[in-house]
């Protein structure tokens, strides 16, 4: 059921970001955390992430603006690697308090706590039209680099973030895309090699078919990413935009809660 529930929601995913302003991450993730703990969730979601985007890269990587990724990625490189870092000490950390919620007892744990709260900022980030729409001065580029590798390491949410400063560069729209592909497989690439020691071997508890489950996300991801970019226009739809940023609250309100 869960194999067959990752690549719905992969290919899905990977779909509606031609569709809905969220991320193929920032949708992923809290389908691989109702499987596995969130630290191998946000990791497993990487490496879909990475895949797809490894897909992408391949067909646009002679228009990426290397003046652009000499800029950004000082900075997102090793921010990506610091937030992975806080991940993985969040993820130790033991439950800041336990509550009983109709005769259940809930415990609220830090590293859900703070994954929950940044995904409810981020929905607001890349679902509302004045924020997600918001243009900031180029000479900002080592900041957006930062803030996006941060955040990428620490819940695999960066899209938004890097969007806001990328457009001020002055890119054709291939070169906005291409660009924004290579900074994301950076990303990936730098808190892949944090998750990959601190979180692959050392948790308990994943499936035994995690490996098959991840490479069956991969390959949903890239067939939704291939059909929306060869037989879908790339228009936006509200009303799926308000039923993604409906779910994903009630994603992140669960985690920031206990919930889930």
């Amino acid at each position: 059921m869960e194999t067959l529930l990752i690549a719905v929601v992969a290919f899905g995913a990977s779909l509606l970001t031609f569709y809905s302003g969220f991320g193929l991450g920032t949708l992923l993730m809290p389908a691989f955390a109702l499987f596995v703990p969130l630290p191998l969730a946000i990791a497993a979601t990487a490496l879909v992430h990475l895949a797809n985007n490894l897909f992408k890269g391949a067909l646009l990587a002679r228009h990426a603006d290397r003046r652009v990724l000499l800029h950004f990625l000082p900075t997102a490189l090793p921010a990506a690697f610091a937030g992975a870092c806080l991940l993985s000490e969040l993820a130790h950390l033991p439950p800041w308090f336990r509550y009983t919620l109709a005769g259940r007892e809930l415990a609220v744990e830090p590293v859900k706590a703070v994954v929950g709260a940044l995904i409810l900022a981020f929905v607001l980030i890349e679902g509302h039209p004045r924020i997600r729409e918001a243009r900031l001065s180029s000479r900002w580029m080592p900041l957006g680099g930062l803030l996006s590798g941060f955040f990428g390491g620490l819940c695999g949410n960066q899209g938004a973030l890097r969007s806001m400063f990328l457009v001020k560069c002055g890119l054709d729209a291939s070169a906005f895309v291409a660009t924004g592909v290579a900074i994301a497989v950076m990303i990936d690439l730098t808190r892949l090699a944090w998750y990959g020691p601190a979180q692959w071997v050392a948790l308990e508890g994943a499936p035994a078919g995690m490996p098959l489950l991840i490479v069956i996300a991969c390959i949903s991801a890239i067939a939704g990413a291939w059909l929306g970019t060869h037989r879908l226009r790339k228009v936006r739809m509200p009303q799926v935009q308000k039923l993604v940023a409906a779910c994903l609250m009630l994603v992140g309100g669960g985690l920031l809660l206990g919930w889930l």
